[in-house]
């Protein structure tokens, strides 16, 4: 079965940096795409950042570009989010996302697996 797990989250005061890790079992990042996505109360899923099976391919969401970065390590079934730059918005539970695709997408409906989430709070 497809396990996912993410891990890094935490309280950070704005400015501050975060990387969260996106470990998974069962081969799930075997010619698979990865994405993050961030959940604030009261509010939907939102896309953050996207990246290829082969890493070639990025994509992020205008209001972390610049200041997030994805990336991944096949090899040990794990992908990351590098967040930088901390604000107060980026506060959500942040979700890593599997598609059975070795393409990114920024589509919440194309990805099948899902990890629990992990906490970010930015406050000060």
């Amino acid at each position: 079965q497809v396990q996912l797990v993410e891990s890094g989250g935490g309280l950070v005061q704005p400015g501050g940096s975060l990387r969260l890790s996106c470990t998974t079992s069962g081969r799930a990042l075997s010619n698979s795409g990865v994405g993050w996505f961030r959940q604030a109360p009261g509010k939907a899923r939102d896309f953050v950042a996207t990246i290829s099976w082969s890493a070639r391919g990025t994509s992020y969401a205008d209001s972390v570009k610049g200041r997030f970065a994805i990336s991944r390590d096949n090899a040990m079934n794990t992908a990351y989010l590098q967040m930088n730059s901390l604000k107060p918005e980026d506060t959500a539970v942040y979700y890593c996302a599997v598609r059975l695709s070795p393409l990114g997408s920024a589509a919440v409906e194309d990805y099948t697996y899902w990890g629990q989430g992990t906490q970010v709070t930015v406050s000060s």
